[in-house]
């Protein structure tokens, strides 16, 4: 059974489990207890008149059929009751077959078989037997001393069955009255137990969003050392933060002096473009640097700015026969118009380069986000592959002119904007892209039908 990936769903899962399987093997066993004092009592009773069957059968072994006739045997057995005498002498009874035909029987010349556990010498060995009427009956023998022959006792099935069937409807209303009961427990136990954890988890979420600063490590014991490990987290992430950024800035400095200058140099030559595009995307990092965030109320159109990357790169591939299918409604999102022109394009260029015929790009809007889906019909990215395909500078496919950048750079933009990437396997194989963006403030309600 596969487990569910939440605490509180395996919890909840292994107490059903338990209970489903406590519950029945309770009831088989308070009903074998039932069926055997039941069976006890029945016994009991039956040893009783098999002791009278006994006592007219003389020490020679033949039937004292006078003592039979003048004690009214038959009448203190019971008329429910089945009963046989089988000696040398003789044989006399009603309803049951010649006892040598009873299964269960002591061996051959065994004066008397054992008696049940706590029953003395004398009481007869059980046995269970079916009638030619169909009729099932259940009954003690004893064999008699030397040669004696058997004595035999039985009456219907149905007088132990009958009132174990009366005992087990209260005793299967009493289990599933437990049932409900230890639902209701495991449920409150859950929701009380789980608690902290739904508070940390709160903590955390406000903490990522700037809420607040840190968690508060005043935890339950299982939850404190997370907390100071979670604290710590965040001050280390801060300070690497702080030096990523300031090392972009660095990083961007160094550059802008040396594009700007070949920028002159070439001046009116084509390639010119080229490094005018390469200061403004230096231009544009050094401002994010600088401002430390990014501008959440920006708002840029998704459909033009794929329509365009799409072109660029239908054009690049002309000559393998890609085709690049797109189905993208109209929908703003919240990203910068660089920032979402590096992350698609990092998108499409990464499956161009991959894909044998073609791509697909498709758009939704699901829980308030924008869901972009890039898939297509290359070797794809193997499971196990997957969280370190988005590693910076790393390659799975060595062929090529890739750099191992692209998906790395496709998760930062859209963690940076509170989204995220995540792959899997498109259908009849190849890789499958799909990253959420916020939608922006200025989004329509034309939307709502995605």
């Amino acid at each position: 059974m596969r487990l569910p990936r939440s605490i509180h769903g395996r919890m909840l899962a292994l107490s059903v489990a338990t209970t489903l399987v406590a519950l029945p093997v309770a009831g088989f066993a308070i009903g074998g207890v039932l069926d055997h004092f039941v069976t006890r009592n029945i016994d009991a009773r039956l040893g009783d008149r098999l002791r009278l069957l006994r006592a007219v059968v003389r020490e020679d072994g033949t039937i004292d059929r006078a003592l039979l006739d003048r004690s009214g045997l038959a009448t203190a057995i019971g008329a429910d009751a089945v009963w046989r005498i089988d000696t040398p002498g003789g044989t006399v009874g009603v309803g049951l077959p010649a006892l040598d035909a009873v299964p269960g029987r002591g061996p051959p010349g065994r004066p008397e078989r054992g008696p049940p556990p706590g029953r003395g010498p004398g009481f007869g060995a059980p046995f269970d037997l079916i009638l030619p009427d169909a009729t099932r009956v259940h009954g003690l023998m004893l064999e008699l001393p030397g040669d004696g022959g058997r004595v035999a006792v039985a009456v219907p099935r149905r007088q132990i069955d009958q009132p174990l069937r009366g005992a087990m409807l209260p005793l299967l209303l009493t289990l599933a009255i437990v049932a409900v009961v230890l639902a209701v427990a495991t449920l409150v136990q859950l929701r009380l137990g789980l608690r902290p954890l739904r508070a940390l988890r709160d903590r955390v979420a406000a903490v990522r969003g700037g809420a607040a600063a840190d968690v508060p490590e005043d935890q339950p014991d299982e939850l404190r050392p997370l907390a100071t490990e979670l604290n710590a987290l965040v001050r280390d992430n801060a300070a690497a933060l702080a030096t990523a950024r300031a090392s972009a800035a660095n990083l961007a400095h160094a550059l802008k002096t040396p594009v700007a200058t070949l920028a002159i140099e070439l001046g009116d030559d084509p390639r010119a473009s080229q490094v005018a595009r390469i200061d403004a995307t230096i231009r544009h990092h050094l401002a994010r640097a600088r401002g430390g965030t990014v501008d959440r109320r920006a708002a840029t159109a998704l459909q033009p700015a794929v329509e365009g990357l799409v072109a660029v790169v239908a054009a690049l591939h002309r000559d393998r026969g890609l085709t690049v299918g797109t189905d993208v409604p109209e929908v703003s999102v919240a990203v910068d118009a660089a920032d979402l022109d590096e992350l698609v394009g990092n998108l499409i260029d990464n499956a161009a380069r991959h894909a044998r015929s073609s791509v697909q790009l498709s758009a939704a809007v699901e829980g308030g986000m924008a869901v972009l889906t890039v898939s297509d019909d290359g070797p794809g990215i193997a499971a196990a592959d997957r969280v370190r395909a988005t590693d910076p500078g790393v390659r799975l496919d060595e062929r090529g002119d890739g750099h191992g950048f692209g998906l790395a750079i496709v998760r930062d933009l859209a963690a940076l904007y509170g989204g995220r990437l995540t792959l899997g396997e498109a259908d009849g194989g190849g890789l499958v892209a799909t990253v959420t963006l916020p939608l922006s403030r200025e989004a329509g309600t034309g939307i709502a039908g995605y």
